[in-house]
């Protein structure tokens, strides 16, 4: 006998969730994280899509160059519009701040004239 209510938590496999939550272009490339043993559940590494998660489970994975850790705020129906996906999911990682080292030029900047006199001067090099 269960407690009242005590209700069966919904529950969806884990590549359809990460596919609704717009985290992979395509289902089977969430499988395919999945299956390599690339993202754990509540710490603890899986490796079956089928796996079931529901809203409150923490999920840790590799996505482009950054480590992702989120929790699990509600389970989706469709894949729909981003900013519905954000709803499903919150964000544990830090905000990543992007490092700029000042003696290190801007990259994408051109330099100026005067620029390109005063590195030349740096170097030890003549301006003629």
């Amino acid at each position: 006998m269960s407690a009242a209510g005590d209700s069966p938590r919904p529950t969806l496999r884990i590549d359809k969730w990460l596919f609704h939550a717009r985290f992979f272009k395509t289902r089977s490339l969430a499988a395919k994280i999945v299956s390599d043993g690339k993202l754990r559940v509540d710490g603890t590494p899986i490796s079956k899509p089928s796996r079931m998660v529901s809203p409150g489970d923490t999920l840790t994975f590799p996505k482009d160059t950054h480590i992702r850790v989120i929790r699990i705020v509600a389970l989706g129906t469709r894949r729909g519009p981003a900013s519905e996906a954000q709803e499903l999911y919150e964000d544990l990682a830090p905000p990543e701040r992007p490092y700029h080292d000042p003696s290190q030029p801007q990259t994408g900047v051109r330099p100026t004239q005067r620029d390109r006199r005063t590195a030349l001067r740096m170097r030890g090099k003549s301006l003629e």
